[in-house]
């Protein structure tokens, strides 16, 4: 029987594919032309200037990515710097046509268009950051579909037209699938996230724990002159294509214009446990083109600057939110309004760090005022906002160095060793790499210290996956699995 390789941390299984370290932009160009399905290309640390954008062609497989990970040596970071290419709309820095890549901790700079640009499907970019890019930090367009982005940075975006430069897009003739999870966007010219289409529709795109805050502003403070939407949900030339979208445990704060945006936007769109503070308008959907369902439970409007909210739908299911059932959210529920918490450093894994902002205060009347959606919570019922309170934080709990899993690899059953730092209810999940669950575990309350289970491979076919641990403040702490 096949032998399978599963680990918490990412362990790329070489045999037979090959290995190459990279410290010169010649040698990364031509590493990227000649790596095969299953290889790794290890870039070490520092400065790789480029005067032309890079194009990736290769693809990998279900069952053998294609990798590019920073060296296990680095104690930097490597930063692909295009800052001498001019501002023109050929002028992105990388371009991903391939599928099946793992592109991991890299910082793109400068590009002359889109930081990166993906036209490929099935591919994982993780905690990687895009930034002062003359138009989006990253884009996903040509159909380009099942894409996984997280944990990935993008900010200080911006073209000289004052039009074009988002922190993320999936927008324009994008495929369908595509998630982005544990992402920042700030003080990016346009929008934090653009959903705009031309040539697609009726395709679907999930966000979850995004934090979109201070967009519509340059990286000077000063007003940009953009849209300044932190979540621009969809919209069109015709005002007729549908770009529905999933929000979970998301903030919008702090933007120029709107929060969650509707633009016209025809399409079916929802926002499980969100928070909107400080933005122009918290969350916009207007009586003009109106989308085709909104759905939006467990969630906090609060402080809005340039007017009320508006939730215009042919089909709305709106319950159990803030500015309902008697309640009122204002200063006295929270820990912290400083919007500055949010670029807080991410951990050294590239999770998002856990800050106070907009975090419920304990005795707030928003607490345990939600209804049941399907994501963990703590109490009698979930909380209103993105954080769930007095629960356990995503460093609660974590994996024991050095005793990931055993035996590995394993052909039957492998235990995986983790520890928390109090008893907590967790829930265990199996993703593909492209965020498509495959299993739920049950939900097990474990103890404080070193807990085990059994990982059996049952059916699991050879390929590469996401374990999920889920604290029931809904944060996640993910790891990639290689199975073999």
């Amino acid at each position: 029987m096949k032998k399978l390789l599963f680990s918490l941390v990412f362990f790329h299984c070489m045999l037979g594919f090959g290995q190459i370290t990279v410290n010169t932009p010649q040698q990364l160009v031509s590493a990227l032309a000649t790596v095969n399905a299953g290889g790794t290309i290890y870039i070490k640390e520092g400065v790789y200037v480029f005067n032309a954008k890079i194009t990736i062609s290769k693809s990998g497989t279900s069952s053998n990515l294609i990798s590019l990970l920073p060296h296990p040596d680095n104690v930097g970071r490597a930063k692909l710097d295009f800052s001498s290419m001019a501002e023109n709309s050929a002028n992105q820095g990388v371009v991903l046509n391939g599928s099946y890549w793992h592109i991991k901790g890299i910082d793109i700079f400068d590009a002359g268009d889109n930081g990166m640009q993906i036209k490929g499907s099935n591919n994982l970019i993780e905690f990687c950051t895009f930034s002062e890019c003359s138009d989006s930090g990253l884009q996903i367009d040509n159909g380009g579909a099942n894409n996984l982005i997280l944990n990935c940075d993008a900010f200080f975006n911006a073209d000289s037209t004052k039009e074009n430069a988002d922190g993320f897009a999936c927008k324009l003739t994008a495929g369908t699938g595509n998630k982005f999870i544990g992402c920042r966007a700030w003080q990016n010219l346009d929008d934090g996230w653009d959903g705009y289409l031309r040539g697609t529709d009726n395709i679907t795109t999930t966000y979850e724990n995004c934090w979109a805050f201070k967009n519509g502003y340059l990286k000077n403070g000063t007003v940009s002159g953009g849209d300044g939407n932190g979540f621009k949900t969809g919209g069109s030339d015709d005002k007729l294509l549908k770009h529905n979208a999933i929000y979970k445990n998301c903030i919008a704060a702090g933007n120029g214009f709107d929060g969650f945006d509707h633009n016209s936007n025809r399409g079916d769109v929802t926002l499980y446990n969100c928070s909107a503070y400080g933005n122009g308008r918290n969350i916009n959907f207007g009586s003009t083109n109106i989308a085709n369902s909104l759905t939006i439970k467990n969630t906090v409007s609060f402080g809005g600057v340039s007017g009320g909210d508006s939730y215009s739908a042919t089909t709305t299911n709106i319950t159990n939110n803030s500015w309902q059932n008697g309640l009122v959210a204002n200063a006295a529920d929270f820990v912290s309004l400083d919007m500055n918490l949010l670029t807080s450093p991410r951990k050294a894994d590239g999770s998002l760090p856990d800050i106070d902002f907009l975090k419920l205060v304990p005795g707030s009347d928003l607490i345990d005022k939600g209804i049941n959606v399907g994501l963990p919570f703590n109490g009698a019922a979930p909380d209103l906002g993105y954080l769930e309170t007095a629960t356990l934080g995503i460093n609660g709990f974590g994996v024991l160095e050095g005793t990931f899993n055993y035996p590995n690899p394993f052909s039957t059953e492998t235990t995986v060793v983790f520890h928390t730092k109090q008893t907590a209810t967790l829930q265990l999940s199996l993703y593909s790499i492209t965020g498509k669950k495959i299993v739920d575990m049950a939900e097990k309350t474990f103890p404080a210290g070193k807990n085990t289970f059994i990982l059996n491979r049952d059916a699991l076919p050879s390929g590469n996956y996401l374990l999920v641990i889920k604290g029931a403040d809904n944060l996640k702490n993910s790891k990639i699995i290689t199975v073999k």
